[in-house]
């Protein structure tokens, strides 16, 4: 049975607090589905709404930390060592759709470094939680990466840029690698529940390009803390402000930047 720590308390109530609205949204938006305007708007609402529910929780228990959140932007707190990062609604095209797969992520960044974090997938009540220095859980238990070791084996995750993000053409060298040297690609919709799924073993790597703090924030401190490693695309520890994320078990890691820049090398960027 997994022992939480208080301050780990603190985010799982604050997240489950918030599923419990955005279930109720989420049981709506079938309905929205044949209305000529659709459920966009509808869906912004509640991923604000989930957003202030954390933000009021996570200030009642820790009023001094500051936040950085996805709909909010910054607030300056009076203990500038602590900052919660979080993203309301991670998977928020699957949740527009109508698809149970979707998450909510609360991280936890002390003195300028992922701390704990936790990733609720509402829809399964799944909830992922780690501590640094305290092994990583889903529920009450423990969980760790995959032990695959051959590209052959491993299904890795990513996410595919759609309209409106950079990085289209450079994306498809890599996933055309990778399609030839491993057992599948998916393309699942949630960062941080790729993430997760990581660090329980569902998958065995994960990578992306053009991402926020707040998407891979908590599920850092998760894999890693299930031993798994986690850097940028350049095997760097840039991915809280790089934008890109490479995770995996420690056998596929290397594997993966190298199939990587292999594949992306002599790369140019189509003018505009």
């Amino acid at each position: 049975m997994a022992l939480r720590s208080p301050l780990i308390n603190v985010m799982v109530d604050a997240a489950k607090k918030a599923a419990r609205g955005l279930l109720r949204d989420f049981g709506e938006v079938e309905q929205l589905q044949v209305s000529l305007k659709g459920p966009a708007d509808f869906v912004s609402n509640a991923d604000r709404r989930a957003e202030q529910t954390i933000m009021a929780e996570l200030k009642k228990a820790r009023p001094r930390f500051g936040f950085l959140m996805e709909e909010q932007g910054v607030e300056e707190g009076e203990d500038t060592s602590n900052r919660w990062i979080i993203d309301p609604l991670d998977g928020t095209t699957n949740f527009l759709h109508g698809i149970p797969h979707f998450g909510i992520s609360i991280a936890l960044e002390r003195d300028g470094h992922p701390y704990a974090g936790v990733i609720y997938d509402a829809a399964r009540d799944e909830m992922f939680f780690a501590e640094k220095g305290q092994g990583a859980y889903m529920n009450e238990r423990r969980i760790r990466v995959a032990g695959r070791e051959k590209l052959e084996d491993a299904v890795l995750t990513t996410g595919i840029p759609h309209r409106g993000r950079p990085g289209r053409d450079l994306f498809i060298p890599g996933v055309r690698a990778f399609m030839e040297v491993t057992a599948g690609v998916r393309r699942l919709g949630s960062a941080a529940l790729d993430l997760a799924w990581v660090a329980s073993g569902r998958c065995d790597g994960y990578w992306e390009r053009s991402l926020k703090t707040w998407d891979v924030a908590a599920g850092i401190v998760i894999v890693r803390e299930a031993g798994g490693i986690v850097t940028d695309i350049e095997g760097k520890d840039s991915m809280m402000d790089g934008g890109s994320i490479l995770a995996a078990n420690p056998s596929l890691h290397a594997a993966m930047l190298s199939t990587l820049k292999t594949a992306e090398k002599g790369f140019v960027e189509p003018a505009a």
